[in-house]
């Protein structure tokens, strides 16, 4: 089997606990307002084609760097090809190697009708080697989801939700867009949302960057946020307050009412 691959880099310290070795997967459904990958939402773009042995091995080679880290399926979207980074993970297991799944959640089915036993079955395999999931939530909002992605916000919000059954692991991310997603009323959603789920491990607000603009110019595409200005440091980290406050309140609500 072999998947398609953006990318690898070597010596990544954002995507995970540890020096991971990160690898970006190519295609994605989504088309998140603020992507800096546009350059990996088509399949047939990718720059390699690369076996699971093929990657390992380019982890075993310096695998005293990722002693405290591991491995990183990113994208694009990892779970498009939910078959190759299973086999990528199930032999990154066998060697004692870490792995974590940073994914938007947009594969997993919210409708009865498609959750096939096949479909998650593949999924539950997929979660039984995966040691952490880096959970991106775009917004809380339904409508304001799909304005800003395409797609439905019950994708994410339903996955973290059964992650949280299954007992895997979470980091939460959400980038802080001005004027877009860093509302009160939804950092506030989204504190309400986490305080339902047991094994978040970590919350990252991630203020908004234009750095992607120069591959948009160079696929000669729209950039869809024009001149948005960039979010700072600062503002990020009160986002985080209000969603931790209102996470806090919503638990200890809870516990007031039990």
């Amino acid at each position: 089997m072999e998947g398609y691959i953006h990318s690898l880099e070597s010596f990544g310290t954002v995507d995970g606990p540890g020096v991971r070795f990160v690898v970006f997967f190519q295609g994605c459904p989504m088309r998140c307002q603020y992507c800096h990958n546009p350059d990996t939402w088509n399949m047939q773009d990718a720059a390699h084609t690369m076996t699971a042995d093929e990657i390992i091995d380019r982890v075993e080679r310096n695998k005293s760097f990722y002693k405290t880290g591991g491995i990183t399926a990113t994208g694009g979207e990892p779970m498009l090809q939910i078959d190759f980074l299973t086999e990528l993970f199930y032999k990154a297991k066998e060697k004692g190697i870490h792995t974590c799944l940073d994914t938007s959640g947009i594969m997993f089915p919210v409708k009865e009708n498609e959750k096939t036993g096949q479909q998650m079955e593949k999924i539950d395999t997929l979660l039984s080697v995966t040691d952490l999931v880096m959970l991106d939530i775009k917004h809380m909002e339904e409508e304001a989801h799909k304005k800003l992605t395409t797609h439905s916000a019950k994708h994410s919000q339903s996955f973290a939700k059964y992650l949280d059954q299954k007992e895997i692991p979470i980091w939460i991310r959400h980038v802080v867009v001005p004027g877009i997603t860093d509302r009160k009323e939804e950092l506030e959603a989204l504190g309400s949302f986490l305080a339902q789920l047991s094994h978040v491990e970590k919350v990252e607000m991630l203020p908004y960057h234009s750095m992607g603009k120069v591959k948009y110019d160079a696929l000669g595409i729209s950039y869809p946020l024009g001149d948005l200005r960039q979010l700072t440091k600062e503002e990020a980290k009160e986002a985080y307050n209000i969603v931790m406050q209102a996470c806090n309140a919503k638990k200890a609500e809870s516990i007031k009412r039990a």
